[in-house]
């Protein structure tokens, strides 16, 4: 347990530098770009270029500092949006009493299960062309019945317990309930999915990017740029290879956070109840 115990700050302190590489280019890279140089030729090393040319002549690692902003900010804004949405239907739908309230907020969202999430994306695109708020809105509401049907199924088991039975013969309120009881209960449950659904947010807008939805087909984009520059890959890799990791890097260091957090979390409830003991 000692070892575990100590395992924690340390398995933290990585998770955080495996996503610093990523979040630190990607936030701060657009303030330090500055002004773009004469293209060269399409798929070059050298010349000044520290990771070659793009398709198009572009200095890459100027493209790398310019493209992650977009990818982060839609994949948060998206997976934020979907669980500020979802989660108080999903608790409704958990504490109440009324059969057809529960029908009535849980029902709807299986005619968006019943389509393909990129599949909609597409419909959509195809009628108008959603910019990156726009994505950001398609990917939150494909995401929703999933969280919406999570967050109902771990509520509804904490609010079976006699523990909530007992808040609701003190007339506590249902905020109470929601939050002070089932919502605590549930928060291990809501930061495991919160890694695995930000992992699969960031595939979904990649590919909707590769698709050309929400994005030029010319945008500083890493996933844009690992689509464009791919037919030199053998020629000139860091074009692809360098946004490529970066997308690696960010998904897998938001599941080594989310996964430490929960070990943090294990381990300080362990020492409680030793403590009480």
């Amino acid at each position: 347990m000692r070892r575990l115990a100590g395992a924690g700050p340390g398995r933290f302190a990585f998770a955080l530098a495996v996503l610093a590489v990523p979040l630190v280019p990607a936030l701060l890279g657009p303030l330090f770009v500055g002004e773009p140089a004469p293209r060269s030729p399409s798929f070059t090393l050298g010349g000044g270029h520290w990771l070659g040319t793009d398709f198009v002549g572009r200095d890459v690692w100027r493209q790398v500092l310019l493209g992650g902003r977009s990818v982060v900010l839609v994949a948060l804004a998206s997976t934020a949006l979907a669980y500020l949405v979802a989660l108080p239907v999903g608790l409704a739908g958990a504490l109440t009493h009324r059969v057809w309230l529960e029908e009535l907020l849980m029902r709807p969202w299986d005619v968006l299960v019943a389509v393909p999430s990129l599949l909609l994306i597409l419909l959509v695109a195809a009628v108008a062309s959603p910019g990156a708020v726009g994505l950001s809105l398609l990917v939150a509401l494909v995401n929703m019945p999933d969280v919406a049907r999570m967050v109902r199924a771990t509520a509804a088991e904490a609010a079976s317990r006699p523990a909530v039975e007992a808040l609701r013969m003190q007339g506590e309120s249902w905020w109470r309930m929601a939050v002070g009881y089932v919502g605590r209960s549930m928060a291990r449950t809501l930061v495991a999915d919160a890694g695995v659904r930000l992992t699969g947010v960031l595939y979904l807008v990649a590919t909707a990017a590769f698709l050309g939805v929400g994005a030029a087909p010319d945008a500083a984009d890493w996933a844009v740029m690992v689509d464009r520059n791919r037919t030199g890959l053998f020629v000139q890799p860091w074009a692809v290879v360098v946004p490529a990791l970066l997308i690696v890097a960010l998904t897998v260091g938001s599941n080594l956070l989310c996964d430490a957090a929960l070990e943090k979390k294990t381990a300080g409830a362990g020492r409680r109840r030793r403590a009480c003991a």
